[in-house]
């Protein structure tokens, strides 16, 4: 069994191109635990009691600083931006004028480009340890976006054991922005194999299809008749090796599914049976990324093990994938007069049937 435990705050003490690192701890009166830094603006641990009331660790990372900037998987529990998903071929029109990005996924541009938001070191301001507020601004032209871009997230821990994500940003000159949390969950336990017993529903009746390149084609599927209908709980072992060409695409799940859901009701949820949690997501996004970790694996994590394939999961709240060069998908553009604002909550609960 593996005692977890928060980790040391000195292991995150360090300097990244200038900028002093932290780490942040939060714990509320349930004694839910959670621990950020300031390097991505990021969730490094989430400590929730599990049926026995033990503190299991469900989010997976890394127990210092360091470790992070040597991993092989950059996003751990970071916020995404500017552009969370792909944009294909690394370009995008905006009022008239093509952009180009860094192609750093095949001839994809993913999270934003190379040196993304997940690679910063963010102002910080923590109130009354129920909350912490992280604070970036992006220089015009910084990854090929136009634009000087203002963003700030909170993160808080309510008593009620829910983690609320609040997204705020602001531009000088017309932009797009696409921002969400890349937290990668295992709710048997961070380090604790993989998530295939994990049992999944998504409200949702349709997802965004995708080709070989992984890039949104533009069309919209049913749910239904195929291996992405979670509108019932299914568990991801029953459906994940399917033989259907958007799973191959993506060596698992790696979609964005249409959110029709108000923020008050949950749009996806998420279970395990050994140990008894159930993360709800609830958000005003306009999609539900479901991610399976299809590409995890030999970076060590904080219980002292190797993550592996699909090790973990993540429910990304965002607009949906290379949204600028598909019209007729939800506006990703801010315009200077306006203020782009979202949320996502995580709600940790145990069922009454655990």
């Amino acid at each position: 069994m593996n005692i977890y435990k928060l980790p040391s705050a000195k292991a995150f003490e360090s300097t990244y191109k200038g900028k002093n690192t932290h780490l942040i701890t939060l714990t509320n009166r349930a004694g839910m635990q959670i621990a950020l830094t300031d390097y991505g603006a990021r969730l490094v641990s989430v400590l929730v009691p599990d049926k026995h009331a033990d503190l299991v660790d469900v989010v997976l990372g890394f127990d210092s600083i360091q470790k992070y900037f040597d991993a092989d998987e950059k996003y751990h529990g970071a916020t995404i931006g500017r552009y969370g998903n792909r944009i294909a071929n690394g370009e995008f029109t905006l009022n008239g004028k093509k952009y180009t990005l860094p192609k750093n996924n095949g001839q994809n541009c993913l999270h934003g480009g190379q040196d993304s938001f997940d690679k910063k070191v963010w102002d910080r301001q923590v109130s009354f340890q129920k909350s912490v507020t992280f604070y970036y601004v992006s220089p015009a032209g910084e990854e090929g976006f136009p634009g000087e871009l203002k963003t700030v997230v909170t993160y808080e821990l309510t008593n009620d054991n829910e983690i609320i994500i609040h997204f705020q940003a602001t531009t000088d000159e017309p932009t797009i922005v696409n921002l969400t949390n890349h937290a990668y969950f295992n709710l048997n336990g961070e380090g604790n194999g993989d998530i295939l017993n994990h049992e999944i529903t998504i409200n949702s009746t349709d997802f965004i299809e995708i080709n070989k390149d992984q890039t949104a084609t533009g069309k919209i599927r049913s749910v239904q008749g195929n291996s992405f209908d979670f509108t019932q709980p299914k568990e991801l072992a029953n459906c994940i090796n399917n033989a259907e060409d958007q799973l191959l695409f993506a060596q698992g799940f790696d979609h964005t599914f249409i959110n029709n859901q108000p923020i008050s009701a949950p749009i996806a949820k998420a279970y395990s049976k050994k140990s008894g949690i159930e993360l709800s997501v609830f958000t005003d996004e306009p999609g539900i990324h479901l991610y399976t970790g299809n590409f995890l694996s030999s970076d060590q994590g904080k219980c002292g093990r190797n993550y592996v394939k699909h090790g973990g999961f993540c429910f990304e709240a965002q607009h949906y994938p290379d949204s600028p060069n598909h019209p007729h998908f939800p506006s990703v553009t801010l315009e200077p007069n306006e203020v782009f604002k979202s949320t996502i909550k995580y709600k940790f609960s145990i069922r009454k049937d655990s």
